[in-house]
């Protein structure tokens, strides 16, 4: 996300802004007045015992959930990793408080052969019980019975031997590989969430069964093993030293050695991690505000990638002090380190003590990273760290409330105007996917693990970091963030539901937080507020909105309790913003003094649209015309996003969307115009098979942004701003997207260049994208040996933007057998973006339907915009199997359906629009 700068790592509290589960994306104030005279102290509680882990319970379980008989306090974990073999095996030694007498234990397995299984009631003298499993594969379970039963409250220890290999599937205990002196060579890790701790051992893998951990790891001398806690002792393997080891495992020698780590707090089964690999670190270390301890942190990496990993180690640094001073909860752990992984599934994982995460989100070259690349490495790690807090401090207490999880914005560098921004990221980024028939609330259940892996989408991040940001501003940041510190504090190594995190709010503001919410997270969709004006002042109506317009009948019986933040002008001209005003009805009339201009949802935190008459919008586009507009940043942005919206739902005219972005062609502020960017590549998106409105509206793209090509050239001078940076390359990018002769002759003209001198500085970082989609070969080489993962990224993307057959085959080719797993996805997405082969990806996807369910369970429809389009996806889908996708198959239909309905309502008025414009200029 972020500069070179030494002045860009430095970041006070003052001007931070963070947006988490319990913290939308705000701008602080200092912090330290809202230091507790005695925040949370854990130095003394040694993470608790088992019995902290209790939690406030809604549902009841369900059949999908593990008996409760019997409940794991304490694992003893030793795993052995053989690289050479690609092979995993060892013992857990699981310590039980028996609940209710039974003969029967039932725990989570899978993929694992099980070996010696035996239990014993603690303090007994007989021996230990044997058992043989019982597998239940379709909910990765395995059953043990046992001759005697273990009385109702008493201790046992359960011990099970285990094997399995490191495959290539990026989730269990699994094995990634990088290339070394021409040769391949691997190195394993974990990636639990949500339900695959199951698949590296046997254990209770459920996030409110709690435990410790002790944990040991066996491998080759010649490797470095890390998890969780830190190194205790590591020695190489001596029969006298490891009697108890070399029965587990006859055939160790002094080849191997042993480590152990410090025992774990209670965590949940998916916070916990190993890996173990030729890798080599960066370290630093963090001073922490509360406790005053200096926090030991690395960051891990094979050796080929290890320098490019300075910049995540640095923003770890500087973000994990903050949010021990704005939670008021110390982090606990003796350490925090950082491993990149080649092959990962997901972004990033918070596993507690060791994130792990793809390259591409932790890595950058400091001499050629683009400002995205920064600013996504900072996102990520930031993100990763709130998770110490929320999350494995306080965890949910099952996949319903995930969003207590991942509800979050993470912590940015006030340079990028992260409050600001976050209406880009997220608010529009959720409000477009909430606006399908086939949305979920943010909390929705989960009973199963293919519902599990469906949720982990924008609305259990992004819509619900946007409700709990609308909450914040309604209640004051500083009562909030109170609550949110409450709340955490009442649920230490604990788990929890949503009224837990609403009680905290509750108590700290005095409010009925618990009420004013309840249909902000469990109701599915959102409201469009209609304003219409009368004598009196505004009548406000609200009504769900869906992207084919209003919701009718059953759709539309929720009422929300809105805030509707209005934004007036005094008689002085002077801005007034009422944050107190709630719609809590269908419709309500308010007094204001209509013949001025005024807005609702000032400042963009507000979950919802807003449709003003015909006459109040000509008012607004005069109003942001103006250099000195009433209207703040996050105002004109929320203008821009609520017309497009409006206008797919035939709700307003495109016409006057259009007309709005118009006015706005003196703006200067990025953030802005990378709405209106957004919003216009997804015009032409739609009417990608119109040739005479593509045509307009590139003109009307390129009258827009044409002119800051002028005027800010191609360089990137170190000394600028980040948002002239950006505003540099989104004004390229769309010129580009909209055939410009120029800029198009000019980046073909740097790229030439560079591959007759080999002079890389006439492709700047950020142009990397808009370059390399210009010419196949030479980027193909590229995608062969990048530099940095984010030029890969790029040269992957741009491999799918030729116009030649026989070159997209290729590209097909390349990513069928050459990219990796979890590189699939910029492969499609590139094909998708290309009109020659919205398509063929369809085509390309369906015959290797097989191949690509494997990781990748998004469908790449979503682009296309015919009713032959819709009946053929529902065809091929008829007798597939879609429990693992249905949720996202169901938003591309919609989608689809969507675009069909908009070109048929607004092909003639855009039209008509865009030819009266070009005539004009």
């Amino acid at each position: 996300m972020f500069f070179l700068s030494p002045s860009l790592l430095h970041v006070s509290a003052k001007r931070l802004s963070i947006s988490t589960v319990a913290c939308g994306a705000f701008g602080f104030r200092p912090i330290a007045n809202r230091l507790s005279s005695s925040p949370h102290d854990l130095k003394n509680t040694k993470y608790l015992s088992s019995t902290a882990t209790t939690m406030s319970t809604e549902n009841p379980a369900s059949k999908f959930r593990l008996p409760t008989n019997v409940k794991p306090t304490h694992y003893e974990l030793t795993v052995r990793t053989d690289l050479d073999k690609l092979t995993f095996d060892g013992s857990v030694t699981v310590s039980l408080d028996v609940k209710e007498e039974t003969k029967t234990i039932v725990m989570n397995s899978s993929k694992l052969k099980l070996g010696k299984i035996t239990a014993y009631p603690v303090g007994s003298q007989s021996d230990p019980l044997s058992s043989e499993p019982s597998f239940d594969e379709k909910e990765k379970r395995v059953s043990l019975s046992f001759p005697t039963a273990f009385p109702a409250g008493t201790q046992a220890k359960l011990s099970l031997g285990f094997a399995g290999e490191l495959n290539s599937s990026m989730t269990g205990y699994y094995r990634s590989s990088f290339e070394e002196e021409g040769k391949t060579k691997y190195y394993s890790l974990t990636q639990f969430e949500a339900t695959d701790a199951r698949s590296a051992f046997p254990c209770w893998d459920e996030p409110a069964l709690k435990a410790t951990y002790s944990i040991t790891m066996v491998s080759k001398a010649n490797t470095v093993n890390i998890s969780n806690m830190p190194v205790i002792s590591e020695k190489l393997f001596s029969p006298n030293d490891h009697a108890n080891l070399k029965t587990l495992f006859p055939d160790l020698n002094e080849d191997w050695k042993v480590t152990k780590f410090e025992t774990t707090p209670l965590m949940s089964s998916y916070l916990v991690a190993f890996a173990n690999g030729p890798f080599e670190y960066l370290e630093s270390s963090a001073k922490m505000p509360l406790s005053g301890r200096t926090i030991p942190l690395r960051i891990y990496a094979t050796k080929d990638l290890i320098h490019q990993a300075q910049f995540a180690l640095d923003v770890k640094a500087k973000v994990l002090p903050l949010y021990e001073q704005v939670f008021e909860v110390e982090y606990p752990l003796p350490k925090l380190d950082t491993l990149v992984a080649n092959d990962f599934d997901a972004g990033a994982m918070e596993n507690w003590g060791l994130i792990t995460g793809r390259t591409s989100a932790l890595l950058l070259d400091p001499r050629k990273a683009d400002l995205a690349a920064k600013k996504r490495v900072v996102v990520v790690q930031s993100h990763e760290v709130a998770h110490m807090w929320f999350g494995n401090i306080t965890t949910m207490e099952w996949w319903d409330y995930l969003y207590l999880n991942e509800g979050k914005q993470p912590m940015a560098f006030p340079e990028f105007k992260p409050n600001s921004e976050f209406i880009t990221l997220h608010l529009n980024r959720a409000l477009a996917l909430d606006a399908k028939l086939s949305s979920h609330p943010i909390e929705v259940a989960c009973p199963d693990a293919e519902s599990i892996g469906q949720i982990f989408d924008g609305l259990s991040y992004s819509k619900a970091a946007s409700v709990l940001r609308m909450l914040s501003a309604y209640v004051g940041e500083d009562k909030f963030l109170k609550g949110v510190s409450l709340y955490l504090k009442a649920h230490l190594y604990a788990n929890s539901v949503t009224n837990d995190l609403w009680a905290g709010i509750s108590e700290s503001t005095g409010a009925d937080i618990i009420s004013f919410m309840d249909n902000w997270v469990k109701k599915i969709g959102f409201p469009v507020v209609t304003v219409s004006e009368t004598p009196e002042g505004i009548k406000v109506r609200q009504d769900r909105f869906l992207e084919t317009g209003l919701a009718e009948g059953k759709d539309n019986e929720t009422i929300w309790n809105i805030p509707l933040s209005i934004l007036t002008v005094d008689h002085n001209g002077k801005t007034i913003i009422n944050r107190t005003i709630v719609l809590d009805a269908r419709e309500k009339i308010f007094a204001l003094d209509s013949s001025k201009i005024y807005k609702l949802n000032a400042g963009t935190n507000g979950v919802y649209r807003v449709l003003y008459e015909d006459a109040h919008l000509s008012k607004i586009a005069a109003e942001v015309a103006k250099p000195n507009s009433v209207f703040a940043i996050e105002d004109r942005m929320g203008l821009v996003n609520d017309a497009l919206a409006l206008s797919k739902a035939a709700l307003m005219k495109l016409s006057n969307a259009l007309t709005l972005i118009d006015a706005l062609r003196n703006e200067q502020e990025y953030l802005v115009w990378d709405g209106i960017s957004a919003n216009l590549s997804s015009l032409a998106a739609v009417w990608w098979e119109d040739e005479s409105i593509r045509s307009l509206l590139n003109a009307f793209r390129i009258s827009l942004f044409f002119p800051f090509v002028k005027k800010l050239g191609y360089e990137y001078p170190v000394s600028e701003s980040p948002d002239i940076s950006q505003l540099r390359t989104r004004a390229i990018e769309q010129c580009l997207a909209a055939k410009n002769q120029s800029v198009i002759d000019e980046l073909k003209g740097r790229f030439a260049q560079y591959m007759k001198t080999g002079d890389d500085s006439v492709i700047p970082a950020d142009l990397q994208g808009a370059i390399y989609r210009a010419l196949f070969n030479a980027v193909k080489a590229i995608y062969d040996k990048a530099p940095t993962p984010t030029s890969r990224i790029s040269a992957m993307i741009a491999l799918c933007q030729s116009k030649d057959s026989v070159l997209l085959k290729e590209a097909y080719e390349i990513a069928l057998k050459r990219a990796r797993d979890q590189d699939v996805v910029y492969f499609l997405s590139g094909f998708a973006s290309n009109d020659l082969t919205k398509r063929e990806v369809v085509t390309f996807f369906q015959d290797h339907y097989e191949e690509m369910l494997i990781h990748y369970r998004q469908t790449t429809y979503g682009g296309l915009s015919t009713q032959k389009d819709l009946d053929e996806m529902n065809a091929f889908f008829k007798d597939k199997d879609t429990s693992k996708y249905h949720m996202g198959l169901a938003q591309s239909l919609d989608s689809i359906r969507a675009r069909i309905a908009y070109i048929k309502h607004s092909s003639s008025d855009v039209r008509h629009w865009l030819e009266s414009w070009n005539k004009g200029n």
